[in-house]
């Protein structure tokens, strides 16, 4: 059997292949293509497709998102430029208030300091009145007794006496307005 062996192996040149290994090989690799064919690439093809669908998915959900996003930004954009003008125009309101106040602060200050210089000038003028009363009478009695001493007589009676003083006055009044109206003091 060696020898059989030994002559077949001698017979058969290496570079040429064996039919028979080549119809198995041919056969075995119809049946692997057939099987790869049949359960291998569907499961493959299915497993393609649902990563394709995932991720054609996730994009749209993303575009979406993006989309909704890009619109609340601009709608926060927006709120914020409303709020900024809101802001603005509250700051004007806040300077016109302020300004009508200061207005109003000075007009009652000013109405005040006029009511006070009012009250202030009629004080005045009482108290120089109740000054040239009280002058009057005290020139009056003076001016009796200097009268009386200089005449000799008493001026008692209480008509004479008036008349004397206002007459006495009378002439310091129009001595007074005379040098006043000059200028001269």
């Amino acid at each position: 059997m060696n020898t059989a062996i030994q002559a077949a192996e001698e017979a058969h040149n290496p570079l040429v292949p064996v039919v028979s290994e080549i119809v198995l090989a041919l056969i075995v690799f119809a049946i692997l293509f057939f099987a790869i064919k049949k359960f291998v690439v569907p499961n493959f093809e299915k497993t393609f497709a649902e990563r394709t669908q995932a991720i054609e998915g996730g994009l749209s959900a993303a575009e979406s998102k993006q989309a909704e996003a890009d619109a609340k930004l601009a709608e926060l954009e927006k709120q914020l430029a409303d709020a900024r003008h809101e802001a603005a125009r509250i700051r004007e309101e806040a300077r016109e208030q302020g300004a009508q106040i200061v207005s109003e602060m000075r007009e009652s200050a000013q109405a005040e300091a006029t009511r006070i210089v009012e009250h202030g000038k009629t004080q005045i003028e009482a108290e120089r009145q109740q000054a040239v009363t009280s002058l009057r009478a005290e020139v009056g009695t003076l001016a009796t007794g200097l009268a009386g001493r200089i005449v000799g007589e008493s001026l008692d009676d209480e008509a004479r006496q008036s008349r004397v003083v206002e007459r006495f006055l009378a002439e310091l009044e129009s001595d007074g307005s005379t040098t006043t109206g000059s200028g001269v003091n």
